[in-house]
């Protein structure tokens, strides 16, 4: 049985296994909802035999888990990245509405779906998102450290961590033109604060507003199977 104390604590329980049996590809609902579901991709290329890296998406204020999975949906197939894209039970995230609970819950069970079905390579999972969705990603990855790999934080306001669990590498990217979390208040501020914690961050800035550039998305997912995971700086 889950255990909910730990979900108003930011914990996620669920965790990759090995899986032997192959088992459908492509875009799969999970049916939780019918008027606001969540999703996950599974590459064509995909082998029980060979655990595949997997990205936990998390779409904007506002948003659907079909933003989510769009973050990185052009760049799946290509690096063989299983996708898993939740939808917020309200218009964000718990935490940003007033505290952890409901949306850490949906999101493992959401992570549960697909580890009992697909093997997931727990050395290359990551937590990513936009907006409020990377404030959501960075408090949640630390959270749970000790599991998430990496945090793919594009254009993030802030972090809320529960608790400092493990040591995920840390991207975040942030257009300087950014209107809507403006860089000064947010991304430079954090990225600093986190590499005083001890993170290992890579910092991206562009000329742009607020966006995921496709240059910047490829930069990520390429980050994400360097091996070092630990340059920063601005470009």
């Amino acid at each position: 049985m889950p255990n909910t104390n730990a979900h108003t604590e930011g914990r996620l329980q669920a965790r990759p296994k090995q899986v032997e049996q192959a088992d459908d590809t492509g875009l799969q609902s999970l049916g939780y909802d019918p008027a606001r579901d969540s999703y996950f991709y599974v590459p064509d290329g995909y082998r029980p035999d060979r655990p595949a890296p997997a990205v936990l998406l998390l779409h904007g204020a506002g948003g659907h888990a079909h933003h989510g999975l769009s973050l990185l949906r052009d760049l799946a197939d290509a690096h063989g990245l299983v996708l898993i894209a939740p939808a917020s039970r309200k218009g964000t995230w718990d935490v940003i509405a007033g505290g952890y609970g409901p949306d850490v819950a949906l999101i493992d069970q959401a992570l549960t779906t697909v580890f009992d079905r697909y093997s997931v390579d727990p050395q290359r999972l990551a937590i990513g998102g936009f907006s409020d969705g990377a404030s959501y990603a960075l408090s949640l990855g630390i959270t749970n450290g000790d599991m998430f790999t990496h945090v793919l934080a594009f254009s993030p306001g802030f972090a809320a961590p529960a608790d400092q669990r493990g040591a995920p590498a840390i991207y975040i990217s942030h257009g300087t033109d950014d209107a809507v979390l403006p860089i000064e208040a947010c991304s430079r501020v954090l990225a600093p604060r986190l590499e005083r914690a001890g993170y290992r961050v890579r910092y991206r800035e562009f000329s742009g507003g607020h966006v995921i550039p496709p240059d910047i998305a490829r930069e990520a997912v390429d980050w994400f199977f360097d091996g070092t995971a630990e340059a920063s700086g601005a470009s």
